[in-house]
């Protein structure tokens, strides 16, 4: 990693300041070639880690670029490992872009996608769950969420995966002593104990799998669908939910007739909330194709939100809906009981094989707090603690865990049977590669490429 790369950090947009950033062993060189300051020439003459005040300038004519703030951080006690150079520019797309043009000139080239975080990676900066982390960071919904994301970039993950393989090396160890010197006056490892150990790791492997919907929830959101029939209220409810006018209602059926996403905090839990068009029979083309396009995104739901109303009799279209959500977890919402009632919510939680029914009357803003409580109350037992967990929040992360599980049941199934120990120390060391493929210490490069190039540029 000789090259140095540079990208700009910052958002585009309207802003106050826009951030270019460079890494490696030319930062300093490069950025001395269009850097003038005010009170020292050159950014050499700059302390390490100092804002320096002065003009981007284009070497071939001398032209101011833009005055700039621009500091200079020596390795290794940087991201990357690397030195690194900071020019903070006036915010808006122009300026950044043409000083980016100017380092790229200069002998800088465009980093890719996540290479500034590769790099920390690569240099030991950063364990490979630790720099996912950081995209995570970057994409966290809520407060719950940021929380699981920075425990993880401050190594909480990569202390517990520590944990598991400093056991399993145990273990790996005591195997290759038995095998490699059957003659040596040394003590057995008798297959109990070595059982004993491999339990030990199934059952932290365990605890952290556990955790896995949890982190999944608080990294992506609660994927929720609001499901009924026309005019039954969903658009209404996905408004009373965001607190703003999201959504068209109207007393028109029909009148949402495609997906309509959404996030939404609920006491730290991102719910990404799906309003759909009603389910009804239609000659309609257009809102023909959003209905189909609802029952297609029930099979991918986390949550049904399924609303009948209460002041009508129920349709076909109702009964459609009531056997769509029966086995998927679901709440359920019987609406407008402000209006004289046609049946009531035990009538309805019957025909639902028991399911509990809250009654709401949306268009007063009556039961969405019993709902939020409900969602709360269904997926967190009430309470949503972040803080001091460990969470298994990267599919990825719980894939490997999933493999490393397989491989030390493997090991204790063998164990159990007394099989030859050269065959057990084989799933004990696909379970050590595994789990290692969650810090980064036995993962591969295309991996890596997949993972990184995730990432924004200038990440």
């Amino acid at each position: 990693m000789a090259d140095t790369i540079a990208a700009i950090s910052s958002a585009i947009g309207e802003a106050g300041i826009g951030i270019v950033r460079m890494s490696g062993n030319e930062s300093l060189f490069i950025a001395n070639k269009i850097f003038v300051g005010k009170k020292i020439e050159r950014l050499t003459d700059a302390n390490n880690r100092q804002l320096t005040y002065g003009h981007i300038v284009n070497p071939e004519d001398n032209s101011i670029v833009d005055e700039v703030l621009i500091v200079y951080m020596k390795s290794p006690h940087t991201y990357t490992r690397e030195d690194i150079v900071e020019i903070d520019c006036h915010g808006g797309a122009i300026a950044v872009k043409k000083v980016l043009e100017l380092l790229l000139k200069n002998g800088a080239r465009l980093a890719e996608p996540g290479e500034f975080t590769k790099r920390a990676f690569l240099n030991g900066r950063l364990d490979l769950s630790q720099a996912e982390a950081v995209i995570d960071l970057i994409r966290a919904k809520t407060d719950k969420s940021y929380e699981a994301s920075l425990s993880q970039l401050e190594g909480n993950l990569s202390l517990k995966i520590d944990d598991i393989q400093e056991i399993l090396l145990e273990i790996l160890a005591h195997i290759e002593v038995s095998i490699d010197f059957p003659e040596e006056d040394i003590e057995e490892v008798t297959y109990d104990e070595l059982e004993d150990k491999a339990k030990v790791v199934l059952h932290m492997i365990d605890e952290l799998i556990s955790t896995a919907d949890k982190g999944k929830i608080l990294r992506d959101g609660l994927n929720t669908v609001i499901l009924g029939k026309p005019n039954v209220g969903k658009s209404s409810l996905l408004n009373a939910i965001l607190r703003e006018n999201r959504a068209i209602v109207t007393d028109v059926p029909g009148t949402t007739r495609d997906i309509i996403e959404e996030y939404v905090n609920i006491e730290g839990i991102p719910l990404k909330i799906v309003d759909t068009a009603g389910i009804r029979d239609t000659e309609d083309l257009v809102e023909k194709i959003g209905v189909d396009r609802a029952k297609e995104v029930v099979e991918d739901a986390d949550l049904i939100i399924a609303i009948f109303d209460a002041s009508s009799e129920l349709t076909k279209e109702d009964q459609q809906i009531i056997e769509l959500v029966k086995e998927k977890k679901s709440i359920v919402l019987l609406n407008k009981t402000d209006l004289p009632n046609v049946y009531d919510s035990e009538y309805l939680s019957n025909i639902l094989n028991g399911k509990e029914v809250i009654n709401t009357s949306i268009s007063k803003g009556e039961g969405i707090d019993i709902l939020e409580k409900t969602i709360v109350d269904m997926f967190y037992g009430g309470r949503v603690k972040v803080k001091g967990e460990v969470l298994v929040t990267n599919v990825r992360h719980k894939n490997q865990l999933e493999k490393a599980r397989k491989n030390i049941i493997d090991a204790i199934d063998g164990l159990n049977s007394c099989i030859p120990l050269d065959c057990i120390e084989v799933d004990i060391k696909n379970c050590w590669t595994n789990i290692g493929e969650i810090s980064g210490d036995t993962v591969s490069e295309d991996i890596l490429d997949k993972i990184f190039s995730e990432f924004c540029i200038g990440k």
